[in-house]
C-alpha cells in the first residue's frame, strides 16, 4: 500500500478547500494576504505537477539533473532578488552570490566524501533543500537590512558622523535584525524529533531506509543549511552594506550613502 495520499478529486477538493479557509481568515483577519494565498496555492499545484512529469526523465541522466539544479538556482536568485530589491535590477542577480557561496562547498564536501551517495535521485533533493534554505536566507537578510536602514536613518547618519564608514554605520545597524533570518533554520533544528519530522527523515523512511539512516540523513541536511544559510546571511549583509542591493523606491530612503560625512565649514554655510 502506498504511503502517499492517492492523487484524485478527494485530493484536489481537500486541498481547494484549505486554501480557501486560509485566504478566508487572512482576509478577516485583514492581515492583507488573501489572494497571495489563493495565488501559491494554484501556483505550488501547477509547479509540481510540471515537476512529477518531468522529475523521471530528469533523474534518469545526470545531465538533466545538473541543468535542472541549475534552473533551481537561477529561480531561487530571482525570487530573493525580487523580495530584497522589489524588482529585477541591476543588483538583484547579485544574489546569486550568498546563495551559490553557501550551497556550492556544502554539497561538494558532502558529495566527496560519499555522504550522499553520487547518484541522481541522491543529489536532486539535498540540492533542492538547501537551494532553497540559501534562498530564504538571503531574501530575509537583505529585506530585513534594507527595513533597518530606512526606519533608522537616524542611526545611521550618527554612526556616519561619529566617523565611521558607510559600510561599518550600516553593519551597525542592520547586523542584529538580519541575524533574525537563522531564527528559522535554529529553531528546525533545536526542535528536530521533538516537534517535527522534517522532510528529508521522512523521504528516507518512505524510501525503506532504516530510521538510523533516516536520522544521519536529516543531521546532514539540518547541519548543511546551517552552514549555507550562515554563510548567504554574512554575503547578503556585506552587499547591503556595500550599497549593491538597494529597494527602489522613489524616495531613495533605504539607499545609504558611499560618502563619508563630513561637517560643513562655517565659511560654507
Amino acid at each position: 500500500m502506498s504511503a502517499g495520499p492517492a492523487v484524485g478529486p478527494l485530493l484536489a477538493l481537500v486541498l481547494g478547500a484549505l486554501a480557501v479557509v486560509a485566504a478566508a481568515l487572512a482576509r478577516l483577519g485583514r492581515i492583507g494576504l488573501g489572494r497571495d494565498i489563493v495565488v501559491v496555492s494554484v501556483r505550488a499545484a501547477v509547479q509540481l505537477a510540471a515537476v512529477s512529469a518531468l522529475i523521471a526523465a530528469v533523474l534518469r541522466d545526470a545531465g538533466y539533473t545538473a541543468a535542472f539544479v541549475a534552473g533551481m538556482v537561477v529561480i531561487a536568485v530571482v525570487t530573493a532578488g525580487r523580495r530584497i530589491t522589489g524588482g529585477l535590477r541591476a543588483g538583484a542577480w547579485t544574489t546569486a552570490l550568498p546563495i551559490v557561496a553557501g550551497v556550492a562547498p556544502v554539497l561538494a564536501l558532502l558529495l566527496a566524501s560519499r555522504l550522499v551517495p553520487l547518484r541522481t535521485v541522491s543529489v536532486l533533493p539535498i540540492a533542492g533543500i538547501f537551494i532553497g534554505g540559501a534562498m530564504s536566507a538571503t531574501g530575509l537578510t537583505g529585506r530585513r537590512a534594507l527595513d533597518e536602514l530606512a526606519t533608522r536613518r537616524g542611526e545611521y547618519e550618527g554612526g556616519l558622523a561619529l566617523g565611521l564608514t558607510p559600510r561599518d554605520a550600516a553593519m551597525e545597524v542592520c547586523r542584529p535584525a538580519a541575524a533574525l533570518a537563522l531564527f528559522p533554520v535554529l529553531d528546525q533544528t533545536r526542535t528536530v524529533g521533538l516537534v517535527t519530522l522534517p522532510g528529508a527523515f521522512v523521504g528516507v523512511l518512505l524510501g525503506g531506509a532504516d530510521p538510523a539512516q533516516a536520522g544521519a540523513t536529516q543531521l546532514l541536511v539540518l547541519i548543511g543549511l546551517l552552514a549555507i544559510e550562515v554563510v548567504a546571511v554574512l554575503i547578503t549583509l556585506e552587499l547591503v552594506a556595500a550599497g549593491v542591493l538597494t529597494r527602489a523606491r522613489p524616495d531613495g530612503s533605504v539607499r545609504h550613502s558611499r560618502r563619508r560625512w563630513r561637517p560643513r565649514s562655517r565659511a560654507g554655510r
